[in-house]
């Protein structure tokens, strides 16, 4: 009696753990809102782990700006010659998640453009507890919301993916995937559970100009052929946001810090978005996926186990 009453008050006295993770490299020069990023899971995680390679500006110094106890910084050298494919971001990611304790839960990964309204604070740590003891779970699904040429545009189209993993459960046998787009255990899927929450991404919000520059950065971790890589840093200093092929007009709002970020914006875009730059393929399956929900012959990162 007395033994499963020990039981029972240890089970009432556990407390889940959430660990973030994210990996920076050159955020000033290329604008990413990592600050805000970062800011937008603290009060979901109990930890956050950022590493950073300190690169060609003072990344180091803007994340030390942020005020948090909950914020563990280590530093990591980015292997340049592991460019091909953007294969650099999953090992630096790997190395980020060596850092996550032993009791540790769940580990919430963010990206340096990707920030979690606070709306869905509370479900995300809810879905969490609920799901801390089913050893089916691998981990969680957000639905995605990708912002383009400014915070009023939404990408529309099939070539935005729809929905990642950003929660693992803490199991080493898990890792990053290609680019750290998304996690595998060996070439496994994973089995997921659908969370009700959605990422903003803001990878595609930039000046025309700063776009260009970002771009150009960013494709140095892709390019394993030094000649296509001069090519595209060779090519215009602006990027045309009028090569797009579905987008729609986002009427929700944005997390709350974005607000300073894009009450500072000091460009304007304006697109039509009437117009759809589709194939007769894609433009059958972008009237299905409206008039269904529903996303034919999707590529998945994971398999889907509970709704």
């Amino acid at each position: 009696m007395n033994v499963s009453k020990n039981l029972f008050t240890l089970a009432i006295l556990y407390i889940m753990k959430i660990t973030g993770v994210t990996i920076v490299r050159n955020a000033v020069l290329n604008d990413f809102p990592v600050v805000e990023a970062i800011t937008s899971v603290l009060p979901v995680v109990d930890e956050m782990i950022v590493s950073i390679d300190k690169g060609d500006d003072d990344t180091d110094g803007l994340i030390r700006s942020i005020q948090s106890p909950k914020l563990k910084i280590v530093y990591s050298t980015w292997d340049m010659t592991l460019r091909k494919g953007g294969r650099v971001y999953a090992l630096e990611t790997d190395k980020a998640i060596d850092h996550v304790s032993a009791d540790t839960d769940w580990i919430f990964y963010i990206q340096a453009d990707e920030v979690i309204h606070e709306k869905y604070h509370a479900v995300i740590r809810q879905t969490a507890e609920k799901y801390v003891n089913n050893k089916r779970v691998d981990g969680f699904l957000f639905n995605y919301l990708h912002f383009y040429g400014t915070y009023d545009y939404v990408g529309d189209s099939r070539k935005w993916y729809k929905d990642e993993i950003r929660i693992i459960r803490n199991d080493r046998s898990i890792h990053s995937y290609k680019d750290a787009q998304s996690f595998r255990r060996g070439e496994e899927k994973l089995d997921v559970a659908k969370i009700d929450a959605e990422v903003y991404h803001y990878g595609w919000v930039k000046s025309p100009e700063q776009m260009k520059r970002k771009l150009k950065n960013v494709q140095r971790f892709y390019h394993a052929d030094d000649q296509q890589l001069e090519a595209h840093l060779n090519s215009l200093d602006f990027f045309d946001f009028n090569e797009f092929d579905a987008l729609r007009k986002f009427t929700g709002t944005h997390p709350q810090v974005m607000q300073q970020r894009i009450a500072a914006r000091n460009w304007q875009v304006e697109l039509d978005i009437s117009k759809k730059h589709l194939s007769l393929k894609d433009r059958l399956l972008y009237s299905y996926e409206k008039l269904t929900g529903k996303r034919l012959f999707a590529f998945k990162n994971y398999r889907k186990i509970i709704k």
